[in-house]
């Protein structure tokens, strides 16, 4: 088990309640440089539920997943103002400790990215560097995770193999075991089934749909079909303005944007 740290030293940890955001976004504007990506974003996500962000390429969902792990602090030159709220502390506070909300909210992206290590290590990796030590405390956090990720059973004959070995399919499973090994509290996922075959596909999105009886997920994703299958909830993101949010059946059924209607029968995308 990985011993969970609080975001802000000599801060009291506070619990999730289920009818309270896990995750409330307050006012968030975010630039790269000169140029605003996000503007005044407010959303509350909510606990153990599938929060889908979608909208058109370049509208901002992938900047704003990154600001919910502060990821986006990689790319020189980028801010954001604002107020993201997680465990009674603004993440955008440099008091935050970065690597703790780091594993606490943990990240999948587009294209599978495995490390260049053996399957065991790949999803040990983790476990490793926040000082969890040795083989015999390592495997069953390893197995768990692998469990979770619904990997376990194609692969507990072949941890020692390299993870390149494994289908796309199979290594985008894989990170997301690696993502879960350290017990995160949220998963952000971005467009994870973008480059997978529709057999790999099916399998992500049932993942998913399995993975919010233990956490809380938000999924970034232009496909209207995936967002309306996976998720409880849905926010629509344009021109870097979130125009409106709230459960997925409504917003699909009953848009109270006129904006929102458009892009869900397709007269612009």
């Amino acid at each position: 088990m990985v011993t969970r740290r609080p975001l802000v030293e000599k801060r009291e940890m506070t619990m999730a309640i289920d009818d309270k955001p896990i995750i409330e976004v307050k006012g968030l504007s975010f630039f790269y440089g000169r140029t605003q990506v996000l503007r005044k974003v407010s959303l509350p996500i909510l606990p153990r539920q599938i929060t889908a962000i979608m909208g058109p390429s370049g509208c901002g969902k992938s900047t704003f997943l990154r600001v919910l792990n502060r990821l986006y602090e990689l790319v020189p030159g980028a801010r954001a103002v604002g107020e993201v709220w997680f465990d009674g502390a603004n993440i955008l506070d440099s008091k935050v400790d970065v690597v703790e909300l780091r594993r606490r909210v943990g990240m999948v992206f587009q294209k599978p990215n495995p490390f260049p290590k053996s399957i065991f290590d790949n999803v040990a990796y983790g476990p490793r560097i926040h000082g969890v030590r040795g083989r015999r405390r390592l495997a069953p956090i390893v197995e768990r995770a692998l469990r979770q990720a619904a990997l376990w059973d194609e692969v507990r004959d072949r941890l020692h193999r390299s993870a390149f070995d494994l289908s796309v399919g199979q290594q985008q499973r894989l990170c997301i075991a690696r993502a879960l090994a350290v017990e995160p509290e949220v998963l952000l996922l971005d467009e994870p089934t973008s480059s997978l075959d529709p057999a790999a596909t099916v399998k992500i999105e049932e993942l998913i749909r399995t993975l919010k009886e233990e956490l809380t997920v938000v999924i970034v994703t232009h496909n209207l079909q995936q967002a309306a299958r996976v998720s409880d909830r849905t926010a629509f993101l344009l021109v870097g303005e979130l125009v409106e949010h709230g459960p997925t059946e409504e917003l699909f059924t009953r848009p109270r944007d006129p904006r929102t209607e458009a892009y869900l029968t397709g007269r612009f995308s």
